[in-house]
């Protein structure tokens, strides 16, 4: 599992430094105005389709099913699995792109009622364009999904890369011949879909498991079974994704600009969220799934525990850092162009709130295989109704008082409470059991967290603000660094973490 994390993070760690420099660019081109709510709606609805339908429910129903008939079915078995399911998800998004194309602007109402005028124009025509990359993008999701089943993770976390830098040659180089540079981005986000699409494909044929999207769909009952239990998944898996949906209904109804803000520090937050959460919950979901179904539950058990000491070890210092330094982040990363100080001090006001429920999000990531592994769909989707009920309610008390920050701290409350109800219906189960490792090192790395936030929070009051972009990002990298130094000693000080037995592993890894 620890291989598996450190090749998903290290590849997500690039797509997302990548997406970093997107996202300057986009701040700097489009600023925090219509145009770029717009374009962040016409991004939104298709991630969201995605992450509901490609790495959320059908993810949640298929690897497990996947991984266990290649272990013990052989390669054929699986294959002609996959082969079913491709093509009948070929034809249902198909069906599903067109109905979105057509009937866009009622869609819009329901995603982004507070739209109109040139807000509501500009974002059906985006929306139109990257509406088709939903199902490319699904398709390479189950062919990710493939991959990660033959524990072959490399290509599936490399593809996102493919995304950013279409995106970033479509705004450069399409601007002058389109609308407006939402419009050239919308064209990348949709291309960007059959780039990644096209590699996964490649990757998987050389695995030696051929996977073709027109197959003709054949109803046996281990697609069956995976269809069954994709629908409960759709509410388990989608949770975050729902409560992301109802942000940004109710971000449109405020004044222009906070779908921005939102979108900008939800991409700072990604960081840890994607190399961490993304990584570890990819990694174990087959492992489990492998474990439980050749009868080692002692195995399970202790992955299980280890992928959550993962967790806190790295979503932990990630989530003091950025609410510390938020504001150096932000302005550091995007205040430049159109992007002003005054869009600055929003988005750092709401990455704060958003470092909140970034440990939780991450936990969530480690705590949902142990239901999915089993076969169990049913259970979060009773949890997921609860929490999206929760995150709403939150939302509706809060935004009065604190506008577009109140939504961010509703999502980041309503992932704790995620996190707490899971476990607890794990725990009751006795299908997780803290070990005595994890129950002595979870506190030290909670500590050695908060001593790294107390230098930064130092360091931070003796650097910033910083007068040019130069010095602030040498400024930033300083407080990376000094930040680094602290947790990692303190930690390994407090034994909450063992630098040499890491050392030893990577050894192994590289050998």
């Amino acid at each position: 599992m620890l291989r598996s994390v450190f090749t998903v993070g290290g590849w997500t760690m690039a797509s997302r430094i990548l997406g970093f420099a997107r996202d300057m660019l986009i701040a700097a081109r489009l600023g925090a105005g219509p145009v770029a709510d717009a374009f962040f709606i016409a991004l939104k609805l298709p991630n969201l389709f995605r992450r509901l339908f490609g790495e959320g429910a059908f993810n949640a129903a298929f690897v497990p099913a996947f991984a266990g008939t290649f272990a013990l079915d052989g390669p054929a078995k699986a294959r002609a699995l996959a082969n079913s399911l491709a093509g009948l998800m070929s034809i249902w998004l198909a069906c599903l792109v067109i109905l979105g194309i057509v009937f866009m602007p009622q869609l819009l109402f329901v995603l982004a009622p507070g739209f109109s005028g040139e807000r509501l124009a500009l974002a059906i025509e985006m929306t139109r364009i990257s509406f088709p990359y939903l199902l490319f993008i699904c398709l390479a999701a189950l062919v990710s999904g493939v991959l990660n089943g033959m524990n072959r993770f490399a290509a599936a976390a490399a593809a996102p890369v493919l995304f950013n830098l279409i995106a970033m040659a479509a705004l450069l180089g399409l601007t002058p011949f389109v609308a407006t540079p939402g419009h050239a981005l919308a064209w990348g986000v949709m291309v960007s879909g059959i780039a990644q699409l096209a590699l996964l494909l490649v990757a998987v044929r050389a695995a030696g498991m051929a996977i073709n999207p027109l197959s003709r769909p054949r109803m046996t009952p281990d697609v069956t079974g995976v269809l069954k239990r994709m629908v409960p998944g759709l509410f388990g898996a989608g949770v975050t994704q729902l409560n992301l949906a109802i942000d940004v209904v109710l971000a449109s109804l405020l004044p222009a600009g906070a779908v921005s803000y939102l979108y900008y520090a939800d991409r700072v937050a990604q960081l840890p969220l994607g190399v961490i959460g993304a990584a570890i919950g990819t990694a174990l979901l087959p492992l489990l799934a492998r474990q439980l179904r050749t009868g080692r539950r002692l195995a399970a058990h202790r992955s299980q525990n280890r992928a959550l000491e993962l967790s806190m070890a790295f979503a932990l210092p990630a989530a003091c850092a950025m609410a510390v330094t938020a504001g150096p982040i932000i302005a550091t990363l995007f205040e430049r162009g159109l992007f002003d100080a005054r869009a600055s001090a929003a988005t750092a006001a709401a990455l704060v709130a958003g470092a909140f429920g970034l440990p939780a999000f991450v936990l969530v990531k480690a705590l949902t295989p142990g239901f999915f592994a089993r076969g169990d769909t049913a259970t979060p989707v009773k949890v997921g109704l609860g929490i999206v009920a929760l995150n709403l309610a939150l939302n509706l008390a809060l935004i009065p008082f604190l506008a577009h920050v109140g939504i961010a701290l509703a999502t980041s409350i309503a992932a704790w409470v995620n996190v707490a109800v899971l476990g607890l219906l794990l725990t009751r189960r006795r299908q997780l059991v803290l070990d005595r490792r994890l129950r002595r090192r979870a506190p030290r790395l909670l500590a050695a967290a908060l001593v790294m936030g107390c230098v930064l929070l130092a360091l931070n009051m003796a650097l910033f603000p910083q007068p040019g972009p130069l010095a602030r990002f040498l400024a930033l990298a300083l407080l990376i660094a000094a930040g680094l130094v602290t947790y990692f000693g303190t930690a390994h000080a407090l034994r909450g973490l063992d630098l040499r037995e890491a050392a030893r592993m990577m050894r192994r890894r590289s050998g």
